[in-house]
């Protein structure tokens, strides 16, 4: 197993009020960092959660020599969480998930598998544990991506992305504070000609905590970052 291992991981999650699920998912990857890479970090970055993310989090960078804790105050949004993220991994190989319990960390290997040869490996959910809102914000996003920047994917905003850190800072700096984060990541990785692969993930229902991706707020500060990026990249200021 030893000599299967990958050099090197960094593995960071965005929280934001998910104080029944942020134990579970660090202590989890945890045990799966240890069989995958020879050395690892995991980052806890806390988006300005209201609840007791922000104590618990704190609690596991002291329990865990491996584990940091970054938060940002107020709350800044997803893109946010992401940029602060990739900023602050350190090694060769950089991995995130969504805080919320609903993929299984240990897939991690599928992405491994697929990384050596590639740029960047994105996940596309089997079968999506979300409801009908979101589903069909998923179909208008495809659409969305394809008219303005030329690119399809199969589950462009699945929260299960690995990269090598060249990547990562190829496509930097990231600008979007919000949902359109990923759109940004893929379309600056085709504007580049980063080599991306896809794997398949399972999906789960959410147990704890709420979702806010099909909150009206969340879905007008996308589009407008997308205006901004789609006329930045026409523009040729990226």
């Amino acid at each position: 197993m030893e000599n299967n291992k990958i050099s090197e991981l960094s593995i960071f999650f965005p929280f934001w009020n998910e104080e029944k699920n942020i134990r579970a998912v660090v202590t989890d990857a945890i045990e799966v960092a240890k069989k995958v890479a020879k050395e690892w970090e995991i980052l806890i970055i806390d988006d300005g959660s209201s609840d007791k993310t922000y104590e618990i989090g704190k609690e596991l960078s002291r329990e865990f020599r491996n584990v940091r804790f970054i938060s940002h105050q107020p709350n800044r949004g997803y893109g946010a969480a992401l940029r602060t993220g990739f900023e602050n991994a350190k090694y060769k190989y950089i991995v995130f998930t969504d805080g919320d319990r609903q993929f299984d960390f240990s897939e991690v290997e599928k992405f491994i598998e697929k990384i050596k040869g590639t740029d960047i490996v994105i996940g596309y959910r089997k079968s999506r544990r979300d409801n009908a809102v979101r589903h069909i914000l998923m179909w208008l996003l495809k659409i969305w991506d394809y008219m303005f920047f030329r690119f399809y994917f199969r589950d462009i905003d699945c929260g299960f992305k690995m990269f090598k850190k060249e990547a990562v800072a190829s496509i930097m700096p990231l600008r979007s504070e919000g949902a359109m984060i990923t759109t940004e990541i893929l379309a600056k990785a085709k504007n580049k000609g980063l080599k991306i692969e896809q794997v398949e993930v399972n999906h789960y229902p959410r147990k704890f905590g709420n979702q806010t991706g099909a909150n009206i707020p969340v879905v007008v500060r996308a589009v407008l970052e997308s205006f901004i990026l789609w006329f930045d990249i026409h523009n040729g200021r990226i």
